[in-house]
C-alpha cells in the first residue's frame, strides 16, 4: 500500500491513557465511558507537558477526538496544558475503538475459558471479531474516510483515539502495506499514552507513554 498525499500539516496521534476497564482487564472497545485511573491521567499530563515542550502554549492546531469519554477526557488535559479550549475540539464516531460486539464489557479472564485464545500475541492484534464485532478493513475504510473528509485542515492537529483505531490510522497514513491475516495496513503497538508525529507519510514516536504495551483497548 502507498502512503497518501500527504496534508498540509502535521498530525499528532495520540493514545488515551489507562482505564479503569484496563486496570480491571475488562474488554473495552468502543464502550462509549471508562473513566481514566489515575495512572491514566499522569499519562495525559506527560502527554501535555511533552507537547508543550515541542509546540509551546497556544499552538495553532485542530484538536480532534473519538467520542469515546476516555479520549476525550484524556485530551482536556493536554488542551489545558497547551492553553487550548477544550470546548474548540471536534469529534468524529468513526476515530473510536474497535467494536467488539457481544464481548464487550466481559472480562478476559472469563471469555478465555468460554472461546479460547483470541489473541495474536507477537501481533498484539485480536485473530476474530466476536458476534457484532469489528474487523481490521472496517476500522480501515472508516478512518480512511475521515481522512478524505479532513483533507483540507489547516496546519498541525491533534488526533487523539484508541489502541487498534490509531494503529490502523497510522498504517493508513504511512502507507503500510496490508497485515496477512488481518485484512488492514496496520502501524506497530505504541503504549497508553504515546504520540506518534505522522509528517509527509513518515512517522515519528516523540513521546513514549509509561501504560501498558497489552492489547486490552
Amino acid at each position: 500500500m502507498t502512503a497518501r498525499r500527504p496534508r498540509a500539516g502535521r498530525d499528532f496521534v495520540m493514545r488515551h491513557g489507562e482505564t479503569v476497564y484496563n486496570l480491571a482487564g475488562r474488554m473495552q472497545g468502543d464502550h462509549p465511558h471508562t473513566p481514566l485511573t489515575r495512572a491514566g491521567f499522569a499519562q495525559a499530563d506527560a502527554m501535555g507537558a511533552a507537547l508543550r515542550a515541542l509546540l509551546g502554549p497556544r499552538p495553532k492546531l485542530t484538536m480532534w477526538s473519538s467520542t469515546a469519554g476516555r479520549a476525550l477526557q484524556t485530551l482536556a488535559v493536554i488542551a489545558e496544558h497547551l492553553d487550548l479550549d477544550w470546548h474548540a475540539a471536534r469529534t468524529d464516531t468513526r476515530l473510536v475503538e474497535i467494536g467488539m460486539g457481544t464481548w464487550s464489557g466481559r472480562y478476559y479472564r472469563d471469555l478465555i475459558p468460554e472461546v479460547g485464545e483470541f489473541v495474536d500475541r507477537r501481533q498484539g492484534l485480536y485473530t476474530r471479531p466476536p458476534e457484532g464485532g469489528e474487523w481490521y478493513d472496517a476500522i480501515a475504510t472508516r478512518v480512511s474516510a475521515w481522512l478524505d473528509d479532513t483533507d483540507d485542515d489547516p496546519g498541525d492537529r491533534l488526533v487523539l483515539m484508541h489502541g487498534m483505531s490509531s494503529r490502523v490510522l497510522r498504517g493508513v497514513m504511512t502507507g503500510q502495506n496490508v497485515l496477512p491475516g488481518f485484512d488492514a495496513p496496520v502501524a506497530p503497538a505504541l503504549p497508553q499514552g504515546s504520540i506518534a508525529l505522522i509528517e509527509h507519510g513518515r512517522e515519528t514516536v516523540v513521546h513514549r507513554g509509561s501504560g501498558a504495551h497489552e492489547t486490552p483497548t
